[in-house]
């Protein structure tokens, strides 16, 4: 037991007010209601006091186009300041964007014109030429829609624009007010909804955050566009308190308390039923059980989750002491529970995975990499995905035999896919979950043949961003999938299969260009740039001149250089190492090698 002492030493530290080093920047937040716009003030009767009318002469064309004064209300921002504008979803986003700039002057062209034309280059380069045609329409104005359907390249280089000033105005979804730091003079929230869900005022005060800009502008405003019939939902929401913050461990029962359960026991910081419970006292949870479920105490949460946990086959109750009491018996991880701890796998999907890889096992079919990529598709992706019928029948008809085994293996057969796919009525029931796996995996097998998002894109009809979270989901996945294959012996054949679908599915290039891609700072362009130059291997980097590739290779500088022939040197040194062990390990005498002394004693 630690033990606390007392000091009697107190620091002299005096409270430093931020105040003088941040510069306060004044928000005002408005609404719109049809041409009015209201100044919130919570001194008002209704919350609300007339500010002024949007004075703008808008054609009939423009009013039946622009209902809401989007064009007047932007055009008074940019392009001088940035501004933002929240819309409910991906495409009103898209659809914004292109509307604003039909009815922009051709003044907004020139803006910058330089420096957004190598914005559109840029993009180009970072997608082997392809480019969004609601981007190349929208960006020679400054304008540019951003939401999850973009890759993760392509967000970074039009958020870098957005900072610069070079694009001044983004149509985004509510997920930008959550993360990305891009703050603005002028933040317009399109609709009181996030998709069809009326606005929380912890959304909306994220939202209306992103106004101003701390050290670049003295003031910022938000403006919330709303209809009549919204009038009264709006007053409250401008008005009520923020909401209050719970916890979710127990709502998010397999990744919350089960998750922790089986972490505590698996690091041996708890063991034993009083030690958890006293645990979980200091939870957040715990200090909100009475509040969330006043129906059962924390004793019983406990009893229960750990009760779930030892039926699941993932904890064990040690049983050597039966004389012990209740509160003392200990718990002990299983080698699946262990698996699943080591994996990091969400436990709702634990003994389904042990199913899939058992099952697998009878049948593995090694022809292609479609079965293992099956087995490391994500399962909670599977279950919000959607597929197209006619696409998903379409690709189902250009298997292989080999490839045509793996789907019967699941027992989803081309006769069901038709039949959907047709709209004809099915008798036989099949797993909707295996279906709608199986159908993601062909998303990521053909990635993997093609290496190109935006042809896998167009091929299934599904946004890009989408695809590049899906790739990089399966390849977490297949890694937490090996982890969990290390801990069962029974599942050894997995391994090395895992460890180099997981290096495809993480670079997701031709095969070639995976060993140079493992040396720090080379991405797919440069790989692509160093092999093309000769530099095929990882010893052809590690022997390379740094002055030589700085001449061979283009934009490449000298820092750049000495890195890269450092760190393949490392690791080339460290798969050397690692190969003298594995070759120690062979020739080294088994430590339970029958000894002469032992042969003659059992003679005798």
């Amino acid at each position: 037991m630690l033990k606390t002492y007392k000091s009697s030493f107190k620091p002299n530290i005096t409270p430093v007010s931020l105040d003088r080093y941040v510069p306060k920047v004044e928000l005002k937040e408005y609404l719109k209601i049809n041409d009015a716009i209201y100044e919130v003030d919570s001194k008002a009767e209704n919350s609300m006091t007339f500010s002024r009318l949007l004075g703008c002469q808008y054609s009939d064309t423009l009013k039946k186009m622009d209902p809401d004064h989007l064009v007047a209300l932007v055009t008074e921002v940019i392009p001088n300041y940035s501004c933002l504008v929240f819309c409910p979803t991906k495409k009103n986003c898209e659809n914004v964007a292109e509307m604003i700039c039909k009815f922009l002057s051709k003044e907004y062209l020139k803006h910058r014109e330089k420096e957004k034309h190598e914005v559109i280059k840029n993009l180009k380069n970072i997608s082997s030429g392809n480019l969004c045609p609601v981007l190349k329409r929208t960006i020679p104005f400054g304008v540019a829609y951003h939401h999850s359907g973009l890759t993760s390249d392509e967000r970074k280089l039009l958020e870098e624009a957005y900072s610069k000033g070079v694009l001044c105005l983004f149509t985004c979804t509510s997920t930008l007010a959550a993360g990305v730091n891009l703050p603005a003079r002028r933040v317009i929230l399109r609709a009181p909804y996030v998709a069809k869900e009326f606005l929380k005022r912890n959304q909306y005060k994220q939202m209306i955050g992103r106004a101003g800009r701390a050290g670049i502008d003295s003031i910022g405003e938000s403006i919330l566009i709303l209809q009549e019939k919204d009038k009264q939902q709006v007053l409250e929401l401008i008005s009520r308190p923020l909401e209050n913050c719970y916890s979710h461990l127990v709502q998010e029962f397999t990744k919350g308390i089960q998750t922790l359960f089986l972490s505590l026991i698996g690091l041996k910081i708890a063991t034993n039923l009083d030690d958890i419970y006293h645990f979980m006292c200091g939870t957040f949870f715990g200090v909100q059980q009475k509040i969330l479920l006043k129906e059962k105490s924390l004793w019983e949460i406990t009893v229960e989750s750990l009760k779930y946990l030892t039926e699941k086959g993932l904890l064990q109750k040690d049983t050597i002491d039966k004389s012990k009491e209740e509160i003392q018996c200990s718990f002990n991880i299983t080698k699946l529970g262990r698996a699943s701890f080591k994996g990091t796998i969400d436990l709702a999907y634990c003994d389904i995975l042990y199913g899939d890889l058992k099952k697998g096992l009878e049948g593995l079919v090694l022809e292609s990499l479609l079965h293992l990529i099956y087995l490391t598709t994500p399962y909670d992706m599977a279950s919000q995905c959607v597929p197209d019928w006619m696409i998903y029948f379409r690709q189902f008809s250009q298997l292989s035999p080999a490839e045509q085994n793996v789907a019967a293996l699941l027992g989803v057969s081309e006769n069901f896919i038709g039949k959907k796919a047709s709209g004809q009525a099915i008798k036989k029931k099949v797993d909707k979950d295996i279906v709608n796996r199986l159908y993601l995996s062909f998303v990521l097998y053909t990635l993997l043949k093609e290496t190109n998002i935006w042809s896998v894109s167009e091929k299934f009809n599904m946004p890009r961003g989408y695809i590049q979270s899906l790739l990089t989901g399966a390849a977490s996945f297949s890694s937490c999938v090996l982890h969990f294959c290390e801990e069962l012996d029974e599942f050894w054949v997995y391994r090395a299969l895992l460890v180099e679908l997981t290096k495809k599915l993480t670079y997701c290039v031709k095969a070639e260009l995976i060993p140079l891609m493992e040396v720090t700072g080379v991405l797919e362009g440069r790989a692509r740039q160093l092999y093309n130059a000769g530099y095929k291997s990882l010893m052809h980097l590690a022997n390379a001149n740094p002055e030589v590739l700085i001449r061979t290779i283009d934009h490449l500088s000298r820092r750049q250089a000495k890195q890269i022939v450092s760190s393949a040197k490392m690791l080339l040194h460290e798969k050397a190492e690692a190969l003298q062990e594995e070759v120690e390990e062979l020739l080294r005498l088994p430590s339970d090698f029958p000894s002469m002394e032992a042969s003659s004693t059992e003679k005798a």
